[in-house]
């Protein structure tokens, strides 16, 4: 009986071993960079240690640099099941990040920034999330009171949400703090930032230029350059740095529907729907990207559809005369004369309502 106890033993010790010398033997593959190794070797010390927090963060920190970031979310979900832990949180953000799904990373930062709110990677992050959402006024409320005289990163994010609400005089202040390090990539995408809020083209286009000279790998650079020569009527130019942006940065809004709208222009449809899928993958809602889809599918004959987009479109976006204007001529397309005459009537009146604002147009008097 003893000897069958001792042996039970033994063999456990060397089973324990052998589990152990498969795990340094996957963090040093890993830590050489032979990520499938990694992998393979994390997975399998798994199965006979389910609950080892730390090996599963690894190998989601694995499969995310191998571009599987759905599975690398899954590996961080399932560590999370077993208690809060900020780094693995925060690990399970950049894999939210870098999947495009900006939503779900910054609510995710959120957690990380109560819990280590003077953690700057997780701050700065999150700032971007809210940037690449739109949420301009959040951005400034997380970052503004964290930054310091010569934070550049900090004042690089406060200018970009400053331009981007047209606080253009604020924007400025944080342009002159960069520009205190030198000529730099970042300053010139911010001024040219605000040269285009001011339709000085030209001048934007020549920022634009040199920011893409100092600093190619720039994101958002080449997108802004886009604009600029879109605006100038370089088209081809502009198609150019779509691309250049995309290829760095896939998931740029910008470089995706600026693109995609070139592309449906050329008829290419096919092209200009996968850019607004990965538009919409960014920003689920917008509602620039759904109408250009609108129009592929007009342009594909896929008439029906469309008109099921645009009324979710307006209904949604009441003021979005275009989509009206679209969707007047798709129901006329569809023999619906009713409908088409109704949108005309609403695009007639949105029209008198946008002429009415616009300055020196004098208001008639109601009667009394």
């Amino acid at each position: 009986m003893y000897r069958l106890a001792a042996s039970a033993a033994l063999c456990c010790c060397v089973l324990l071993q052998a589990q152990e010398g498969l795990l340094e033997h996957a963090i040093a593959a890993h830590q050489k960079g032979d990520v499938d190794t990694a992998v393979a070797e994390y997975r399998a010390y798994l199965k006979q240690n389910p609950k080892a927090v730390q090996v599963r963060s690894n190998l989601g920190a694995a499969l995310s640099s191998r571009g599987e970031y759905e599975a690398a979310i899954a590996e961080y979900r399932q560590a999370l099941a077993a208690g809060e832990n900020p780094a693995v949180r925060l690990n399970l953000s950049l894999a939210y990040y870098k999947a495009a799904d900006f939503g779900a990373a910054a609510e995710s930062l959120v957690k990380v920034h109560a819990a280590q709110p003077k953690n700057r990677q997780a701050t700065l992050l999150l700032a971007d999330c809210y940037l690449r959402q739109g949420k301009d006024a959040q951005a400034v409320a997380l970052v503004e009171p964290m930054a310091g005289p010569d934070d550049q990163a900090a004042a690089y994010v406060l200018g970009t949400a400053y331009l981007q609400m047209n606080q253009v005089e604020k924007g400025q202040e944080w342009i002159e703090r960069i520009m205190k390090g030198g000529d730099s990539g970042q300053a010139r995408l911010l001024l040219g930032t605000a040269k285009m809020r001011a339709n000085d083209f030209a001048g934007a286009r020549e920022d634009f230029a040199k920011a893409v000279e100092l600093a190619p790998q720039l994101p958002n650079v080449h997108s802004a350059y886009g604009m600029s020569l879109v605006n100038t009527g370089d088209v081809s130019g502009a198609a150019e740095h779509f691309r250049l942006e995309l290829k760095g940065n896939p998931n740029d809004y910008l470089a995706n529907v600026q693109l995609g709208a070139l592309l449906r222009q050329e008829q290419d449809y096919a092209g200009a729907r996968k850019t607004f899928d990965r538009a919409l993958l960014v920003r689920p809602r917008d509602a620039a990207a759904r109408y250009q889809l609108a129009l592929v599918n007009v342009g594909e004959g896929r008439v029906e559809q469309s008109a099921k987009e645009l009324e979710s479109l307006v209904a949604e976006a009441p003021q979005f005369t275009e989509a009206h204007v679209t969707l007047a001529t798709v129901y006329y397309r569809l023999k619906r004369k009713q409908d088409g005459d109704r949108e005309r009537a609403t695009v007639q009146r949105l029209n008198a309502e946008a002429q009415a604002k616009q300055p020196g147009v004098k208001q008639e008097a109601a009667p009394k």
